[in-house]
């Protein structure tokens, strides 16, 4: 029961927390605009990105193997 003296203010605080950052979101504009996210994501990317750089510590001849397979390849290359 005591409990309940500590849980009870606890969750209508929180409540009271989720309300007004749910008020907040609502008067800054937030949730004006629904459908423009869902076609943006349709939207092609006329510049795609360049690819990563490589690693400048990583061997030239292996830069891109990384993983368990690579590594244990070269433990049995050293055997």
């Amino acid at each position: 029961m005591s409990g309940l003296l500590w849980l009870i203010p606890v969750a209508l605080g929180l409540g009271l927390v989720g309300l007004v950052a749910f008020l907040w979101a609502l008067r800054s504009g937030q949730f004006d605009d629904l459908d423009g996210a869902a076609q943006r994501v349709l939207l092609d990317d006329d510049n795609p990105l360049p690819p990563p750089a490589p690693l400048p510590n990583a061997p030239a001849k292996r830069r891109a193997e990384t993983g368990t397979r690579a590594r244990s390849r070269d433990r049995s290359a050293e055997k």
